[in-house]
């Protein structure tokens, strides 16, 4: 894992969007074409806006959506789908190939069986990934199952979890936050062949110390990044404020 700290989170946005812009356009060079996992959360904001802007043939790209809560229709203002319509797909001068969204309504088994299909013939170039306040990494909270060869998969949310979700604005009470959604899981991220996780704020600063500093363990699902030759983990100086100099 490397570790990329920027002095505010607009830069660190635009330096994970150019270090996330060379890894796509080297997979388009190679071999036409790339395949890419998005995020959302507050996390991805400032690189999102900077990813949208650049000189990419997006049509020849496939991007599948990380995780959707279970329940949550695609109006609901903490919709990941509406996010990522609104976010990315709005802001984009030519569409994707292909954006397989997840849906948390209906069958949840099924739509995990339609996403594990899709993702299994798409080898990942890219994963766009977020850092969680409780260390998750993607929806899976701690204990994160790490042995899992299930690509999407529904987990449970814990309480940490659920209060971030509300803290951020998404929901107005923690009774209104979800308990399941589905999400892709710990290993199918640790496939691609690269991850760019963006990392904000004060309140992650003590999740980015025990990623860094600490054991990788499923108590701290994303310190399993440490194990990834091509992982970057983007930090301002807030959320990189309590790493050992």
């Amino acid at each position: 894992m490397k570790i990329d700290i920027s002095p505010d989170k607009n830069e660190l946005g635009k330096r994970a969007a150019a270090r996330g812009v060379e890894i796509i356009q080297s997979a388009l060079e190679e071999r036409g074409e790339a395949n890419v996992i998005v995020a959302t959360g507050a996390s991805q904001f400032e690189m999102m806006q900077e990813l949208v802007k650049a000189d990419i043939d997006w049509s020849r790209v496939t991007a599948f959506h990380l995780d959707e809560y279970v329940g949550v229709g695609e109006s609901h203002p903490a919709s990941f789908r509406k996010y990522l319509r609104e976010r990315f797909l709005a802001n984009l001068p030519v569409q994707p190939r292909a954006f397989h969204f997840i849906s948390g309504e209906g069958d949840c088994e099924a739509e995990c069986a339609r996403l594990n299909a899709l993702i299994s013939q798409s080898p990942i170039d890219l994963a766009f990934v977020g850092i969680g306040e409780n260390g998750h990494l993607a929806f899976n909270d701690p204990p994160a199952d790490f042995q899992t060869e299930e690509p999407y998969l529904v987990v449970n949310l814990d309480e940490d979890c659920r209060k971030q979700q509300m803290g951020e604005g998404w929901f107005a009470t923690i009774d209104d936050v979800p308990q399941q959604a589905i999400s892709m899981s710990i290993r199918q991220i640790m496939k691609s062949r690269a991850i760019i996780a963006s990392v904000p704020d004060a309140r992650k600063a003590k999740a980015v110390k025990a990623n860094v500093e600490g054991e990788v363990s499923p108590m701290l699902p994303s310190s399993i990044m440490r194990n990834h030759d091509a992982a970057y983990i983007f930090l301002d100086a807030d959320s990189a404020s309590l790493l050992n100099k």
